[in-house]
């Protein structure tokens, strides 16, 4: 397990989300050179050509499914993703910079293998200060219209899952995979619309973006 996560996800169970819809998606952005090299990044790293591609491909998969909003990060990579998505529904992504990644401060441009979430960086946020920021935007996000579709970034996902007690693989964590959460009664679950394993193997199921 990550370093640090298992503190991530006790802090995300005690941030309880309360959802007013019965489902909702979720797309990480593609990939970016950074991510692929495993760097901490700026907000202003853009999609690669295989991010712009994997977008792409999240685009033709998301296309029939009936979206009425999408939000996303306010980081280039998450806006280009999100508006190669919005595209076919005819909408225009809203921006959050509350849904950005974690401001790993003074890490960025150092190495992100062997990440430790709990660690507390130079000029950057505290663990439970990202999540507390997560609970806040996510809520924000899904009481607009829906279906909504959030496009944010991998330790977001690492935080939704962890406030709706959902177990996350290396699958779900690929870039541009769409995912769809749905309530079960109490329980969510999280369906991985089409697989991308490849993708996964290729950034290693890194969070960092």
């Amino acid at each position: 397990m990550t370093n640090g996560l298992d503190q991530l996800l006790k802090l995300g169970a005690g941030l309880p989300l309360a959802v007013p819809c019965d489902h909702f998606y979720f797309l990480r952005h593609g990939q970016t050179a950074r991510n692929l090299a495993r760097i901490f990044q700026a907000v202003d790293e853009p999609l690669n050509a295989t991010g712009l591609a994997q977008a792409r491909a999240a685009a033709e998969r998301l296309a029939d499914e009936p979206l009425a909003t999408i939000v996303c990060s306010d980081a280039v990579r998450a806006r280009q993703t999100a508006e190669l998505v919005a595209a076919p529904h005819g909408l225009v992504p809203q921006h959050s910079a509350a849904l950005r990644e974690r401001d790993f401060g003074a890490l960025i441009g150092s190495s992100s293998a062997g990440l430790d979430w709990s660690c507390v960086p130079e000029r950057g946020e505290t663990l439970e200060q990202f999540m507390q920021r997560k609970q806040r935007a996510i809520a924000e996000a899904l009481a607009r219209p829906g279906p909504v579709l959030i496009v944010a970034h991998g330790g977001s996902l690492y935080a939704l899952a962890a406030m709706l007690g959902v177990p996350v693989d290396l699958q779900l964590l690929a870039n541009a995979q769409p995912l769809r959460f749905g309530r079960r009664g109490p329980t969510w679950v999280v369906e991985a619309l089409s697989p991308h394993a490849s993708q996964a193997a290729a950034d290693g199921g890194a969070a960092i973006a």
